[in-house]
C-alpha cells in the first residue's frame, strides 16, 4: 500500500528526512544533558528509531527496517557530528527544527498506521501503531535522559494529539477505500498543522477534572511524607 502511495525513492527520501530531524532533537537533549559523545549518538538513534522499531517488533517485520537500511543507521550519527561540532548554531535554529519535527511527526503517523494495517492489524490498533511510530522515539529519548516524557507532562504543548488526529484520518481513509496520495497527504499535513498551532498558541490537554490543588509535583509528599523541594 504504502508503495502505491509514494514510488520507493520518494519514501525513502522522506523517511531518511524524518529520522534526521527526530536524531537532531534527540543530540540536543543529549548536548543539553551534558552527555559524552558516545551519549549524544546513541539518544539521537533511539530518537530517530525507536518508534519505527517498536512497530515493526510489534507486527512482526523482522528485521526491523532500521537494521536493514544503512540509511536509517548512518542519518543519526550523521545528526550527531553536526549537533556535536555545531550545537549553539542548531540551538539557534531550535524553532525551524522544531517545524520540521511536526513535518516528521505527521509523515511517521501516516505511514505507521498505513505499514500496521498492511501486516493485518485492525484499524483501531493500526490507528495507535501509528500514534506509536510517531511518538515513540521521543518517549524513549526522554526516559534514557532521565525525564518525565514529554508525552505525559500537562505544561509541554499538544504533541499526541496531533499525531492521533493524523493516524485516525488515515486509519478512515483506509476503511473508506479512499486511501490514496491526495488523503494520506492531508492527514499528514493536518498533523503537521495541527502541531504548529499547538506550538503557537501554547494549547495543552486538560489536566483532571476539578483539580482543587495548586502544589506542583515538586510539593507532593515523598514516600517519607515530607514534601519534595525543587532546587535550584
Amino acid at each position: 500500500m504504502l508503495q502505491d502511495l509514494f514510488t520507493p525513492s520518494v519514501q525513502h527520501a522522506l523517511d531518511l528526512a524524518g529520522i534526521f530531524v527526530f536524531a537532531i532533537s534527540g543530540a540536543l537533549l543529549a548536548v543539553r544533558k551534558n552527555f559524552d559523545v558516545f551519549g549524544i549518538a546513541v539518544l539521537a538513534e533511539v530518537t530517530a528509531l525507536g518508534g519505527g522499531l517498536f512497530r515493526d517488533l510489534v507486527i512482526g517485520a523482522v528485521p526491523p527496517a532500521a537494521f536493514t537500511d544503512l540509511g536509517y543507521f548512518v542519518m543519526p550519527l550523521v545528526a550527531t557530528v553536526l549537533v556535536f561540532f555545531l550545537h549553539p548554531q542548531v540551538e539557534r535554529t531550535q524553532n525551524a527544527v522544531n517545524v520540521f519535527d511536526a513535518a516528521g511527526l505527521g509523515l511517521f503517523c501516516v505511514a505507521g498506521t498505513t505499514k500496521a494495517y498492511e501486516h493485518g492489524l485492525g484499524l483501531t490498533f493500526s490507528a495507535v501503531l501509528g500514534l506509536a511510530t510517531g511518538v515513540g522515539g521521543g518517549v524513549l529519548r526522554d526516559v534514557l535522559a532521565n525525564e518525565v516524557p514529554s508525552l505525559l507532562r500537562w505544561d509541554r504543548d499538544l504533541y499526541a494529539v496531533p499525531a492521533i488526529v493524523g493516524a485516525t484520518m488515515a486509519a478512515l481513509c483506509i476503511r473508506f477505500e479512499v486511501l490514496n496520495p491526495f488523503t494520506s497527504g492531508l492527514a499528514a499535513l493536518t498533523t503537521f498543522v495541527l502541531r504548529l498551532l499547538a506550538m503557537r498558541f501554547h494549547w495543552r490537554a486538560p489536566r483532571a477534572w476539578n483539580r482543587r490543588s495548586g502544589r506542583s509535583e515538586d510539593d507532593l509528599p515523598d514516600k517519607t511524607g515530607k514534601a519534595q523541594k525543587a532546587t535550584a
